[in-house]
């Protein structure tokens, strides 16, 4: 997210060229596909994990770019919040070790970044929302210094011409209002990235979509925002509302957002690019040099700059992506719907259950979607997101069960066919899916430990404030052992 721009000034002209440079880039996209200038491949996947940096008492540290100017590691890159930054995964294969692999390397640069974090006198933390952040800390002057950044905050305020507002019920209510897209620096995601063939795509994006509400409810770690305990994952209302271009007027008519988990399954990656030309306005119209069609006609692949920046401005829960690696081009399934932590073992339990259970729907046949309404999928989004771990979710052929028996009983034999189909050891399969079954066991995940902690220490006679900072201490002191947060001691 942190790409520089070379201008954040635009005219009415560079959005007019902006959009013809957008639909030229589609109908390359479209010729490629046609012409079969994808190379079938083993699918390969990867991972960017955003972390939040907090003092000694647990509060955001601003200091993202000191940490990352030391840090010096290409991996690393600033978010939108100065006290967020993103570790990016080098993408790899998860036949044999792979799973181990990324563990290993995440843990070693997780450590380096501490080090570097540490001569500034702030940690890490994996969470899905930091609970010690209050509306104060989440203002303009607290945007990272970036010029895409700065550029996307002008436009997407410019664009609403309002203050957004923010209004989530759960088991308290958070009613408030913001005159800037700061306080987005709060959702802290892990994103999964899965490379497939195109022929296949539709078939992975619709299975991530199918199971997007299960993995909330498993994986959700983010109840608390401004000191009130909200959804188990309140990532999903509050990222959907602090980023709601949209005037109420538009909103009104049904102008979809440009947060937005869809309205259909689809045929193909085409159906999702077309629907960003459809019905999304540039936010950040920047012009490249590159006429697509002269390179596909010279036998090159083209960059299609313009398309991506455009597509990187509409923030779907499942996006697709378009990339080109050693001049080779690919297509990617981005998914985006989980928070970040607890630990990177539970992460990557949450990506390897992810990763095998997509590419097991994908091949079964009849498909799941032809008896799944998209409707049903969405509903299952926001209801794993609002009740986590102890959500009651639709299945075809089940009707609606505990998210927990689910799991257990028809998704996780699922997950282990699917990771073997990769090729993945049967150590870590077994290792990382038998978290996602010790959770559903315990029914434990982030969002129920943080819970049941700070309910903890509010028994004790301390208020809201310092429950929710000795809560962070304490998951601090838990994450720095790797183990599965359902086994965190309360």
């Amino acid at each position: 997210m942190g790409k520089e721009l070379v201008t954040a000034v635009f005219s009415p002209h560079d959005r007019v060229l902006f959009r013809r440079r957008v639909r030229r880039g589609l109908d390359a996209l479209t010729g490629m596909l046609e012409d079969g200038r994808f190379e079938p491949g083993d699918p390969t996947t990867g991972l960017e994990i955003e972390i939040n940096l907090v003092d000694a008492e647990a509060a955001p540290a601003m200091r993202n770019a000191e940490v990352l100017a030391d840090l010096a590691d290409p991996r690393f890159q600033l978010e939108l919040g100065r006290f967020n930054l993103e570790l990016n995964v080098p993408p790899r294969s998860l036949a044999g070790d792979g799973l181990a692999d990324y563990e290993r390397e995440i843990l070693q640069a997780l450590c380096a970044a501490g080090e570097s974090a540490r001569k500034r006198e702030t940690r890490l933390i994996l969470i899905g929302m930091l609970p010690t952040l209050t509306a104060g800390q989440l203002v303009h002057a607290d945007i990272s210094d970036n010029e895409r950044f700065r550029a996307l905050d002008a436009e997407i305020a410019g664009a609403r011409g309002d203050d957004f507002r923010i209004d989530i019920r759960g088991p308290e209510r958070l009613l408030t209002s913001s005159d800037t897209i700061a306080p987005e620096g709060a959702c802290t995601s892990a994103q999964f990235h899965l490379r497939v063939d195109p022929a296949d795509f539709a078939r992975y994006w619709n299975a991530s979509q199918a199971i997007a509400g299960v993995q909330l409810a498993l994986g959700a770690n983010a109840p608390f925002l401004y000191r009130r305990r909200l959804w188990a994952e309140t990532r999903i209302p509050f990222f959907e509302q602090a980023t709601d271009a949209r005037p109420d007027e538009f909103a009104a008519q049904g102008v979809r957002p440009r947060v937005w988990f869809g309205d259909r399954w689809i045929d193909s990656i085409l159906d999702l690019y077309e629907e960003n030309v459809r019905y999304f306005p540039p936010l950040l119209p920047e012009l490249g040099d590159e006429d697509p069609a002269a390179v596909l006609a010279a036998g090159g692949i083209p960059e299609l700059a313009e398309l991506r920046l455009h597509n990187g401005t509409v923030y779907r829960w499942n996006r697709p992506v378009y990339d080109v690696t050693g001049g080779r081009p690919h297509l990617r399934v981005e998914n985006r719907v989980l928070p970040s932590g607890p630990t990177v073992a539970d992460m990557l339990a949450n990506a390897a259950f992810y990763f095998g259970l997509v590419r097991q729907l994908a091949e079964e046949d009849p498909p799941l979607w032809a008896c799944l309404d998209f409707a049903a999928a969405e509903a299952g989004f926001r209801t794993g997101a609002r009740d986590g771990i102890e959500a009651r979710l639709f299945w075809p052929g089940r009707g609606e069960v505990p998210v927990t028996d689910l799991v257990r009983d028809v998704l996780l034999p699922r997950a282990h066919s699917g990771l073997d189909r990769y090729g993945v050891h049967p150590a870590h399969r077994d290792r990382f899916l038998g978290i996602i079954e010790d959770r559903c066991r315990t029914r434990r995940n982030g969002a129920v430990w943080q819970s049941e902690t700070v309910r903890t220490v509010q028994e004790r006679g301390l208020d809201r404030v310092v429950a929710l900072r000795e809560m962070t201490q304490r998951y601090l002191e838990f994450q720095r052992t790797n183990e599965p947060v359902h086994t965190w001691p309360i």
